[in-house]
């Protein structure tokens, strides 16, 4: 890894972004043809700058065909070309992103999370400074279409807000720029959908892990990934703490789930 990994993800992240929201204002006969212009569109943009610019490395997108040779790579692009398809599909919606992220001999090395809509690029190349707390009762992030139970329990325990927001990396970008505490999550993901977060959130100082307090571990034979807790580091043992304590259906994995 070096730093122009770093810039290397902030970039493509970015340069996705844009093409995303040329996307974004053309004409389509609906929704779901928009959706599908760009997934592909940003998918097909990302695989092959990175074919040119690290031809060496394996790519794992949630839009490509899993190729198993990654699992003998040491290096890894973890990419999300678009987090947030139905919210990108309203174009009132900014709460959406793309997610480009570098796994290197078995941990996250860089990554960048771009949010497009309000023209900003969260990445590892200039970590974020995470503001002090404001006073007040905990914050969580939690999906504004689908808010899982699990989160709706631990609000209730810690007496904590539930601030309603759209896609993965919305939400945890939403706790590196301090507008909420912490992103929980139960329902299930896969790689794409933490990568770049994580490795943002990592490099801004806050805590990452599974709601068990366990290591996230990514480039692995099955992508998906049961749970995720990004927050505050402070805030993290009374976090785990309070996971741990609620009742096991509210926190065994599921088989599959969204990435919300």
């Amino acid at each position: 890894m070096t730093a122009s990994d770093h810039d290397l993800a902030g970039s493509l992240a970015t340069a996705a972004g844009e093409l995303l929201l040329d996307v974004r204002a053309g004409d389509f006969a609906d929704v779901a043809a928009r959706r599908a212009a760009g997934d592909a569109g940003s998918h097909r943009f990302l695989v092959d700058r990175l074919a040119v610019l690290c031809a060496g490395d394996a790519v794992l997108s949630e839009e490509g065909a899993d190729d198993r040779v990654r699992l003998g790579a040491d290096r890894v692009w973890i990419v999300d070309p678009l987090d947030g398809t139905r919210e990108f599909s309203e174009r009132e919606r900014v709460d959406w992103a793309v997610h480009v992220a570098l796994w290197e001999r078995g941990e996250l090395v860089a990554g960048a999370v771009a949010l497009p809509a309000e023209a900003r690029t969260f990445g590892t190349a200039a970590p974020l400074e995470v503001l002090a707390r404001p006073d007040g009762p905990l914050r969580l992030a939690v999906s504004r279409s689908r808010p899982p139970a699990l989160v709706t329990v631990l609000a209730e325990q810690l007496g904590a807000e539930l601030v309603a927001m759209g896609s993965a990396g919305v939400k945890a970008m939403a706790v590196v720029r301090g507008q909420v505490d912490a992103y929980v999550h139960g329902g299930g993901q896969y790689e794409w959908d933490s990568a770049a977060p994580v490795a943002v959130a990592r490099a801004a100082g806050l805590h990452t892990s599974r709601l068990d307090g366990s290591p996230l571990v990514y480039n692995q034979p099955d992508p998906w990934l049961p749970d995720l807790l990004i927050c505050r580091s402070e805030l993290a043992g009374q976090l785990l703490k309070a996971l741990a304590a609620l009742p096991a259906d509210l926190t065994v994995p599921r088989s599959r789930g969204g990435a919300a």
